[in-house]
């Protein structure tokens, strides 16, 4: 980890101005930003981890734990809110079984993002799975989707 961590600092030169880009190519390199690269960075920079983490929490950008394989986001703005997504997201929540602020399922396969707005308010709700625009969702039809995943995902094992 530290070898790749170490050719993305190379990239800003080691300076404070760049932390922002800093996590961003972390995040694209591992699918989130490590914990070991905060305190490395932190230290290569001269900085308290605090500094950087208070930037990582403070963009929804960004994620402090690994996501799953497989990317479910559900939107839950104001047109998907007001046409059913919070019993779109309950569903997804019970068929995936994730409990309390959960995102991704115990076997690291699938995470749930919820966005405040996908900008596609006319066909709302809207559910994506993997990049797979599902429009004017409803609760059924988003389970027999994640079914399917699921099915296709023991497949390939």
């Amino acid at each position: 980890m530290t070898e790749l961590l170490d050719q993305i600092i190379a990239r800003y030169h080691e300076t404070e101005g760049n932390i922002i880009t800093l996590l961003q190519d972390t995040q694209e390199s591992f699918g989130y930003i490590p914990k070991e690269a905060v305190h490395y960075f932190a230290e290569q920079l001269n900085l308290p981890p605090s500094r950087l983490y208070g930037i990582a929490t403070f963009y929804a950008q960004f994620r402090l734990t690994p996501v799953g394989k497989n990317r479910v986001t559900a939107c839950c703005g104001t047109a998907c809110h007001v046409r059913g997504a919070e019993r779109i997201l309950s569903s997804i929540r019970r068929e995936l079984g994730l409990r309390g602020s959960e995102d991704t399922t115990s076997d690291g396969e699938i995470t749930l993002e919820q966005v405040n707005c996908v900008g596609a308010c006319s066909i709302a709700p809207v559910v994506i799975i993997n990049n797979k625009v599902l429009p004017k969702s409803s609760p059924d039809r988003i389970v027999k989707e994640l079914r399917a995943l699921k099915k296709d995902e023991h497949a390939d094992e």
